[in-house]
């Protein structure tokens, strides 16, 4: 049965200001090959719905560099699948700004008419709508400080899901665990000084390897 939740706001926050200026391991960063931009849009709005769409070719989901839709890191087909998803997942519609709420996504138009960024609202203060982003990494930065054309704003509206697959992927999603620490190379001979001496445990106090290194599960609705 599908049903509809809420979609977490706080979370989206969250989750935009610890990765504005770093990148979540747990995802490729396309930096230099297009732009992140989107990428990280799609994750603030995955820490705030926790459901993907895998319909193949018009879904909106990500399980590797390739192994993701158009819609997780290009600008228009961001838009078409947040305003027209008439399944599961995320879905909103295109409103004034004087509507916009933090978690909602903004996409900003140049001269020459292309909607090129997406940000995330992270704040509205006194008339300032303040955002996170990458690709030219912001932090709180605030909307008035941006040279465009015009924009659009992307309100979520809910989240549809598949009440067979209720899962909360907040905690794993924010902090994902850390790869191995790597071992350590013996000092060669008078080298030992200035190496730090083992545990009396042994030194066995890494973090455990991941047990999948995609995605979390998250769901596997069609």
């Amino acid at each position: 049965m599908i049903l509809e939740k809420e979609y977490l706001r706080d979370n989206v926050v969250l989750y935009a200001e610890k990765y504005a200026l770093v990148r979540n391991p747990l995802f490729y960063t396309f930096e230099g090959i297009g732009g992140n931009c989107t990428n990280f849009a799609s994750q603030c709005v995955l820490a705030g719905s926790c459901t993907m769409n895998y319909t193949s070719i018009y879904g909106w989901y990500y399980l590797s560099v390739n192994r993701r839709s158009a819609s997780w890191t290009g600008v228009d087909f961001f838009y078409n699948f947040m305003t027209s998803n008439q399944g599961v997942g995320p879905f909103g519609r295109d409103v004034d700004i004087s509507l916009a709420q933090i978690g909602d996504i903004i996409q900003l138009k140049n001269a020459e008419g292309d909607f090129y960024h997406s940000l995330v609202i992270t704040r509205i203060e006194e008339n300032e709508i303040y955002i996170c982003a990458n690709s030219n990494d912001a932090l709180n930065r605030a909307l008035s400080t941006y040279d465009y054309s015009s924009l659009r704003v992307i309100h979520i509206d809910g989240v549809r899901y598949d009440s067979r697959f209720i899962i909360d992927c907040f905690d794993s999603l924010y902090s994902p665990p850390l790869p191995p620490a790597p071992t350590p190379t013996p000092p060669t001979e008078g080298e030992g000084d200035e190496t730090i001496p083992p545990t009396e445990s042994g030194g066995n106090e890494t973090i455990p390897p991941m047990e999948n290194e995609t995605m979390p599960p998250i769901d596997a609705i069609n």
